[in-house]
């Protein structure tokens, strides 16, 4: 029989004094290495035996507990609460596996992640019971590393992440398998779990919703596309100068955000500058340079700087 995984999802997180929110499902011995890496962080944790909370290791760790089966019941907090969930295995008894990976991430903040992990169907332990006539998970569903991701990605995860966990096999077990027909792409056929951290942000996003607070982002984003569709345009640039001062806005964030944000970013630009005076002017030259080196290909690059030679060009008009 397979091992038991090694708990091991924690190789993905660094150590911070942040004050973090996390949750921990029915993986208790997470708990004190949390604790270790996140000492101002609150911690959560959910497990349908609750007999398990009581044990002495689990004691001055401040965790916050649930009796729940997370499989039969809704989890009992507010939406966009965490900043990780961590639950090893979670989808393996799933009758409804992406229901709960869905449901999952409606509880991590737009920042968050999910670490779990799952059972490589294609470990040789497994292919090797299957040719000799046996299957021993009936009660838990197995994955393919490429089915995995794609049930996370229909979950509203846009970020997924693996790494191996090994088992080697026996000797001549992997040349008995190759010659069955099965392929080893990246020692595949020894991987024995696939350890699994999905983001529900793009990285860039995920920087991007760092910053600010999510009605502050809904604020910027609701002046942009105004000023960008010529929408009362005047009153909505000056808006976004005060909006701008008020919140603490800089090129490298504003830019990238109106990169996100925005569908005709020449066309924003033009019309944030031709409404601003001489010190915004400036200012939005700024926020083309800082889009011109953050560029990601030479088409985007020659964009923006003849752009910001064009609004040069402008400010300099008497």
């Amino acid at each position: 029989m397979p091992e038991k995984i090694k708990p091991q999802l924690l190789s993905f997180l660094a150590p911070s004094d942040a004050p973090l929110t996390i949750l921990v499902v029915e993986s208790l011995t997470y708990l004190p290495d949390l604790r270790t890496m996140f000492p101002h962080a609150e911690l959560f944790a959910v497990a349908a035996d609750g007999d398990a909370f009581h044990r002495p290791e689990y004691a001055a760790l401040g965790v916050q507990f649930t009796a729940l089966d997370y499989l039969a019941a809704p989890l009992p907090f507010a939406h966009e609460t965490f900043d990780y969930i961590i639950s090893d295995l979670t989808l393996e008894p799933a009758g409804n596996p992406q229901d709960i990976a869905a449901g999952f991430s409606q509880f991590l903040k737009q920042t968050g992640a999910l670490l779990t992990s799952f059972r490589n169907i294609r470990h040789w332990s497994v292919l090797a019971e299957l040719m000799d006539g046996h299957y021993y998970h009936v009660v838990a569903r197995l994955y393919a590393v490429q089915e995995f991701e794609k049930l996370l990605y229909a979950s509203y995860y846009k970020d997924v992440r693996v790494r191996p966990q090994r088992r080697p096999a026996p000797a001549g077990e992997l040349d008995r398998l190759v010659a069955a027909g099965f392929d080893n792409l990246n020692d595949d056929l020894e991987t024995e779990f696939w350890l699994v951290y999905a983001a529900r942000s793009m990285p860039e996003l995920s920087l991007l919703k760092s910053f600010f607070t999510a009605a502050e982002r809904k604020e910027l984003a609701r002046l942009l596309h105004r000023i960008e569709y010529d929408v009362d345009t005047a009153q909505q640039v000056a808006a976004f100068w005060q909006f701008y001062h008020r919140v603490g806005l800089f090129p490298d964030y504003t830019s990238a955000f109106v990169k996100e944000a925005v569908f005709h970013p020449a066309q924003f630009y033009r019309r944030l500058s031709a409404h601003s005076d001489a010190a915004e002017q400036a200012m939005v030259q700024e926020i083309v340079q800082a889009a011109h080196d953050a560029a990601r290909s030479g088409e985007e690059a020659a964009m923006l700087a003849a752009l910001a030679d064009e609004l040069a060009g402008k400010e300099a008009e008497p």
